[in-house]
């Protein structure tokens, strides 16, 4: 018999059409989302007790989210250290997992959890300057310090999450 291939690999198998069309599919859209809410719910509440640390040091205050209340004009209406800790749960959920997403390819590190610590990092310098309230001395340090930890901390557990659920065998993530 004759051999009748072209000595060319076909890029287009069937099975890699079958994962594309499952990752571009709306099921596939809405998982990935559910992977990022859940990364970004872990990863601030990783953050959180870093900043409740913070608290106990007397380097940051949670009162400070207030201001995130403020911001939308809602100072007197609703419970605003709450409301503004509701603001900053719901940026950690939604659209920094999206934008890690979107970066993570591009960020440095051999894993999802180092490249979450450097995203995490990035994130933290408009952070520290947002929610500076005059701290000085050995606070500013202890400020600067503890935010950063707390926003590295965000990272890595956003990148865990997306580590662990790109690792199970049903995940289109």
């Amino acid at each position: 018999m004759e051999d009748t291939s072209t000595g060319v690999d076909d890029p287009v198998s069937d099975e890699s059409f079958t994962d594309a069309e499952e990752f571009d599919s709306l099921a596939g859209i809405l998982a990935d989302g559910v992977v990022g809410a859940a990364g970004g719910l872990v990863g601030t509440a990783m953050m959180t007790v870093v900043f409740l640390i913070a608290q106990s040091v007397g380097a940051f205050s949670l009162s400070d989210f207030a201001i995130l209340t403020e911001l939308v004009g809602l100072t007197g209406y609703v419970p605003e250290v709450l409301f503004g800790f509701f603001i900053f749960l719901g940026g950690g959920m939604f659209p920094w997992p999206l934008l890690f997403a979107s970066l993570k390819a591009y960020l440095p590190g051999e894993s999802d959890a180092v490249s979450g610590a450097f995203f995490g990092a990035a994130m933290w310098t408009g952070f520290v300057l947002a929610f500076y309230t005059d701290q000085s001395g050995l606070t500013l340090a202890l400020y600067a310090v503890l935010t950063l930890v707390a926003h590295v901390v965000y990272g890595v557990g956003l990148g865990m999450v997306f580590t662990y659920f790109s690792t199970r065998p049903d995940s289109i993530v």
